[in-house]
């Protein structure tokens, strides 16, 4: 169940099942008895259960899981926000349930032991104000437990943006498959626990719906994943190239090369500028190290068409210099994967490295945190305007024809065709210096090995993920390619 679906591909699935002869109100019967049921799980019989129910569909699988609560000998009150009258499936959910209703006020929800979120769904798409908003902020100052019925109230369901205000949940229930604001920053972080409910939406009804955005997960590229065969020999498993930078800034180099060393990559060369030569290779081992100074001689090292790949960027310095680096780069044969500085060399001047990226045949990763995606897309107004981190990061790589990986908390990866994923297992602790460098080797470590450049960004952000986990409190970058053989063991014993 990896498919992430939009508020609108959610309705669509909804009006598909419908027409396909299952009554609406089936499925609100079933997401309700969802809700009750994950309820059930962590409250025992006889607890006080308070359920906050809107005038939408949100608000009928409210009443629907007030019914099979107070079936199971649960103390149940459900509480109306707004004067509006329940229509259609809501309506008939509403009529079903026997017990009181009562309006919502801030007063009643203090008291309560346990919340059910039923005010809005995923597809809010208004700041929440009023009556509402009190509302919410009640909720959240109960203290109690909350669960949400598809989404936390405020969160919409395609962006993951806060809508003025929302709850903050301990479990969510959502239905079929989960939205992109369950993952995406901030929606995420109010969701708590996410439970995805079988409701009857037959699968198939995705062949119509033909989703693109997906949670990053190994069944989303494994069948890609190389793995070395015992007649394999280390040529055959790519030679990754990293630029370095100057004297006093090889660290990141460094760094970029041993992840794509412990990502699988057969040979590694740090190509390094001729005064930090005796840094580089006091540091390195297995991985070698040769001078390279300027764009001219990059391409010269880069014509044997055994260098397969190459990572410019990391500690290379911004400038002219990088610029060269970078379109001398371009020019030649191996995939790139271009990262931090020579990304920000750019700024500016987008359509320099878009024709440039545009004019070769060979895969282009561009792997931005926040402030290198702002500097370098200012100009493009399809990512300057778009609605969330998701679609910024399908508008630069629709315009510029690279893969792009979005860095972050909720990592996008996406395609110049539309297909994106995000990832949904990193951890907090890899919020440290040098992070984003060892990914970079990742992917140039997966992409030496001839993964297709999609599938690789989305493995080595999922790999980052899991040796940030691996490591946990304490960890520092240089314990990340070292943590990569342990989860590469628990991936292939898949």
């Amino acid at each position: 169940m990896l498919e992430l679906l939009t508020n609108a591909e959610m309705g669509e699935a909804d009006r598909l099942t419908i027409a396909g002869g299952v009554p609406g109100i089936d499925l609100m019967e079933r997401a309700g008895t969802a809700v009750a049921n994950s309820l059930m799980l962590r409250h025992p019989p006889r607890s006080r259960v308070t359920i906050v129910a809107g005038s939408g569909n949100n608000g009928g699988d409210g009443f629907v899981a007030a019914r099979r609560l107070a079936e199971r000998d649960y103390v149940v009150e459900v509480l109306r926000v707004g004067t509006g009258a329940l229509r259609g499936d809501a309506a008939v959910a509403a009529q079903r349930w026997t017990g009181a209703t009562e309006p919502a006020t801030p007063a009643r929800i203090a008291g309560a032991h346990v919340i059910i979120d039923a005010l809005f769904g995923a597809g809010l798409d208004r700041p929440v104000a009023g009556e509402a908003r009190a509302i919410i902020d009640a909720m959240n100052a109960a203290g109690c437990p909350i669960h949400a019925v598809d989404l936390p109230s405020g969160i919409n369901g395609t962006t993951g943006a806060i809508m003025g205000a929302a709850v903050k949940a301990s479990d969510t229930v959502t239905f079929f498959r989960e939205k992109p604001g369950h993952l995406l920053l901030p929606g995420r972080l109010h969701c708590g626990r996410i439970h995805v409910a079988d409701i009857g939406i037959p699968a198939p009804v995705l062949a119509q719906i033909r989703p693109a955005t997906f949670r990053n997960a190994p069944e989303l590229w494994i069948a890609t994943f190389p793995v070395p065969g015992l007649d394999g020999h280390k040529y055959a498993r790519g030679h990754a190239v990293v630029l370095s930078g100057a004297v006093e800034s090889t660290g990141a180099a460094r760094l970029a090369a041993r992840g794509a060393l412990r990502a699988g990559a057969g040979l590694v060369t740090i190509a390094s500028p001729r005064d930090a030569l005796a840094v580089n290779a006091a540091a390195s081992l297995a991985v070698m190290v040769r001078p390279v100074d300027d764009a001219a001689e990059l391409t010269e090292f880069l014509a044997d068409a055994r260098r397969n790949v190459a990572v410019l960027g990391p500690g290379g310095g911004v400038g002219t210099r990088m610029r060269e680096q970078v379109l001398a780069a371009l020019k030649a044969g191996p995939a790139l994967v271009l990262d931090a500085d020579a990304l920000t060399s750019f700024a500016g001047d987008l359509p320099a490295l878009t024709a440039a990226i545009r004019g070769r045949a060979a895969p282009v990763l561009l792997t931005p945190h926040e402030g290198e995606f702002s500097r370098l897309f200012s100009g493009l107004k399809e990512a300057a305007e778009a609605p969330s981190k998701l679609a910024r990061a399908r508008a630069a790589a629709a315009a510029t024809g690279a893969v792009v990986l979005l860095k972050g908390g909720d990592t996008v990866v996406a395609a110049p065709d539309g297909r994106a994923a995000i990832a949904g297992n990193a951890s907090s602790w890899l919020a440290t210096a040098g992070s984003g460098d060892v990914l970079a080797g990742f992917c140039a470590g997966l992409l030496a090995q001839n993964m297709p450049e999609y599938e690789a960004a989305c493995a080595a952000v999922w790999l980052h993920g899991e040796a940030g986990t691996e490591v946990g409190p304490g960890l520092i970058s240089e314990d990340l390619p070292e943590a990569l053989p342990a989860v590469y063991r628990r991936l292939l014993a898949r």
